[in-house]
């Protein structure tokens, strides 16, 4: 029987939070290992506010525009809070994300490492990143091929550009444990300590097959309001 969901983000939290000690605990896995960061996109500061007084200190968006909006202002009011870019990311915004991102999650392309490369550099700032990998070869979805990998890391060092791990979204609606375990071979492989895998439907998995960063919205924040 599924237990009932808790009914603010805070309660929510706390649950996800015991959540992953248990897996953590399975996995035999220091559970300070694991960073949740709380997808935080079409989300209000209202929403975002109860989850910073928790404690709740890093968050994740999936647009440049949108972030750049809503976090100055919480980043001014709350010290420590840590903001990661999550969605995908244009060549043409990336001078915007280096400034605005303590990490990027999405570096997918060698025209984007170039870009990364170049604001960097400007802007004197190193912002670790993930490459993104296309676990499943689904088209719809960004991400390299795992035959691409290699260039995307080459190129990714040339540009002194700090890569931190890989990530990926499985497929949906199938198992996802294959797919993060390809993932974390992938990782072990090319020597790169940390993997940003695991959603809401599917943490749990991700802890148990490794992962540093799990992404959650739904879980935390609730299902978003449809509009009538």
């Amino acid at each position: 029987m599924q237990e009932a969901t808790p009914e603010t983000s805070a309660d929510r939290l706390t649950a996800i939070r015991a959540r992953m000690a248990a897996a953590a605990k399975l996995a035999r896995r220091p559970s300070e290992d694991i960073q949740l960061i709380a997808v935080s996109k079409t989300r209000s500061v209202e929403d975002i506010a109860p989850l910073i007084l928790q404690g709740q200190m890093l968050f994740g968006e999936n647009r440049v525009q949108e972030a750049a909006q809503k976090w100055p202002v919480l980043k001014q009011q709350h010290s420590g809070i840590q903001l990661h870019l999550i969605g995908q990311l244009q060549s043409n915004k990336a001078e915007e994300a280096v400034a605005l991102f303590d990490m990027i999650h999405s570096v997918d392309r060698l025209s984007l490492i170039s870009a990364l490369g170049k604001a960097m550099q400007k802007l004197q700032r190193a912002v670790p990143c993930f490459i993104q990998v296309n676990i499943g070869a689904e088209a719809q979805k960004g991400g390299c091929s795992v035959a691409e990998l290699p260039e995307l890391l080459k190129a990714a060092q040339e540009g002194d550009i700090p890569v931190a791990g890989l990530m990926c979204i499985p497929p949906a609606d199938v198992e996802a444990a294959p797919f993060f375990a390809l993932l974390a071979e992938l990782s072990a492989r090319y020597g790169l300590p940390q993997l940003s895998m695991g959603m809401s439907d599917d943490f749990e998995t991700a802890i148990m097959l490794g992962t540093t960063h799990i992404r959650l919205g739904t879980a935390l924040f609730g299902e978003r309001t449809r509009a009538v």
